[in-house]
C-alpha cells in the first residue's frame, strides 16, 4: 500500500469502484449511510468528515456562519480533500448537503478525472440555509441529486448541468424494529420526531387535543411552554425505534421551509414498523400508496386530529396499516445501498459498473 494511498484511506487497489465521500461520520448522518452502503457493496471507500471544515476558534465560527453559513475552515478543508483527491482520484465522489466543497475545489477534482455529484439533502434556497459559496460551487458538478421534486427546475435554472430526484432512504443498522420490547415509557398515543420549526410548533398547537398523549422528540420543543411536557429532546436511534414501535401513532410531517415532499422519517417509521398518519403531499403518496391502505393522511392540523381520533382506539386497524407499511418499505428498494445504486447508476459509464458490479455482489453475499 502507498504512502499516497494509506493517507486517503483507501486499501490496495482492486477492481471494485474508487469512492470518495464528504459528509458527517457516526449517527444517522447521511454521508455515514452512504459511507456504510459503499462498503457493504464491495467498493472502495475514503471518507471525508466534513466537521473538518469547521474547526477554529469559536467566535471567528459564529461570525463566519452568520456572514454566508459558511464553515471557517472551508477553504483549508476544500484544498485537503482535493489535494488527496487529485493525487488519487476515485471513480466517484458524492458530497451531502451543502457539500464542504468550494467550487474551486470541485473543478480540480473534476479536472482529475473524478465524476463528483452532490446529493442536495437540503433546499439550497432556504433562506435560513442559503450560502453564496454552495450556490456558486452548485454549477461545477457533474450530477446533482436531490429529495425535492420542488428544486428540481431551480438546479436547472441555477446551470447545473444533470439533475435527479432520489428520495431519502432509510439506514438498515438504525431502522428497523427494537430488539428489546418497548416499555411503558415509552408509549405515547402520538409521537412526533423532529425539531421545533415553527410552522411545526404551529401545527402542533392546532392538533394538540385533551387527554391525547403527546410526545415530541427532537430539539427546542421545550422552549415552548405548551410542548414542555412531551418534550424529549434529542433521543438516540435505539430510544427513537422503541418510541416508534410503542407509539400508537407517528405522526409525519414536512419541512415547510424545505419545500419538502417527504422527510427522513417518512421512510424509518415503517421500516422500524410504526403506524403513520401522515401530510399529504404528492411524493408521500409516490412512496407511502393511497390513502388508508398503509397510512391515512391528513391536510390540516383538525383534519389530523380528527383522523387520530378515529385511529387511537382501533388497535387492530392501527397494526394492520403498520404490517401494510413495513412490508411496502421493506419491498420498495429504499434503504441507502439502494439509493447509492442509483447514483453509481446515474453517475458513471456503465462499462465502469459492470466491471465493479461481480465484486458488489460478492460482498453481499
Amino acid at each position: 500500500m502507498s504512502d499516497g494511498r494509506q493517507r486517503l484511506g483507501l486499501p490496495p487497489p482492486q477492481t471494485g469502484l474508487q469512492v470518495a465521500i464528504v459528509g458527517r461520520i457516526g449517527g444517522t448522518h447521511i454521508g455515514d449511510s452512504l459511507r456504510h452502503a459503499a462498503t457493504q457493496s464491495g467498493h472502495q471507500v475514503a471518507f471525508f468528515d466534513v466537521e473538518g471544515a469547521e474547526v477554529g476558534f469559536a467566535p471567528l465560527r459564529s461570525l463566519a456562519w452568520r456572514f454566508d453559513h459558511r464553515p471557517i475552515g472551508l477553504r483549508r478543508f476544500s484544498d485537503r480533500v482535493a489535494e488527496a483527491c487529485v493525487r488519487h482520484p476515485p471513480d466517484l465522489m458524492i458530497t451531502t448537503g451543502a457539500g464542504g466543497l468550494t467550487g474551486e475545489a470541485v473543478q480540480a477534482i473534476r479536472g482529475a478525472g473524478t465524476i463528483i455529484a452532490n446529493y442536495s439533502t437540503d433546499d439550497p434556497w432556504n433562506p435560513s440555509l442559503r450560502a453564496r459559496w454552495h450556490l456558486k460551487a452548485l454549477p461545477h458538478y457533474d450530477v446533482i441529486f436531490t429529495p425535492r421534486r420542488a428544486n428540481i427546475d431551480d438546479f436547472r435554472r441555477h446551470g447545473c448541468r444533470d439533475v435527479h430526484y432520489l428520495p431519502f432512504g432509510y439506514d438498515e443498522r438504525y431502522a428497523h424494529p427494537p430488539e428489546t420490547e418497548p416499555g411503558a415509557d415509552d408509549a405515547s398515543d402520538v409521537l412526533f420526531v423532529g425539531g421545533a420549526d415553527r410552522d411545526r410548533a404551529a401545527f402542533m398547537s392546532g392538533f394538540a387535543r385533551p387527554g391525547v398523549a403527546v410526545k415530541l422528540a427532537g430539539g427546542y420543543w421545550e422552549r415552548f411552554a405548551q410542548f414542555r411536557q412531551g418534550a424529549l429532546g434529542l433521543k438516540s436511534p435505539e430510544a427513537l425505534r422503541r418510541l416508534t414501535a410503542a407509539a400508537k401513532l407517528n405522526l409525519c410531517l414536512v419541512r415547510r421551509a424545505n419545500r419538502d415532499g417527504h422527510v427522513m422519517r417518512s421512510l424509518e417509521i415503517g421500516a422500524i414498523g410504526g403506524c403513520m398518519l401522515a401530510e399529504d403531499t404528492a411524493e408521500h403518496r409516490e412512496l407511502l400508496g393511497p390513502d388508508g391502505e398503509a397510512v391515512v393522511y391528513f391536510a390540516s392540523p383538525a383534519d389530523a386530529a380528527g383522523k387520530a381520533a378515529a385511529l387511537l382506539p382501533a388497535q387492530d386497524e392501527r397494526r394492520r396499516m403498520a404490517a401494510r407499511l413495513q412490508a411496502r418499505i421493506a419491498s420498495g428498494r429504499h434503504t441507502y445501498g439502494d439509493r447509492l445504486a442509483a447514483m453509481l447508476a446515474a453517475a458513471l459509464p456503465a462499462d465502469k459498473l459492470t466491471a465493479a458490479r461481480p465484486i458488489a455482489e460478492s460482498a453481499k453475499a
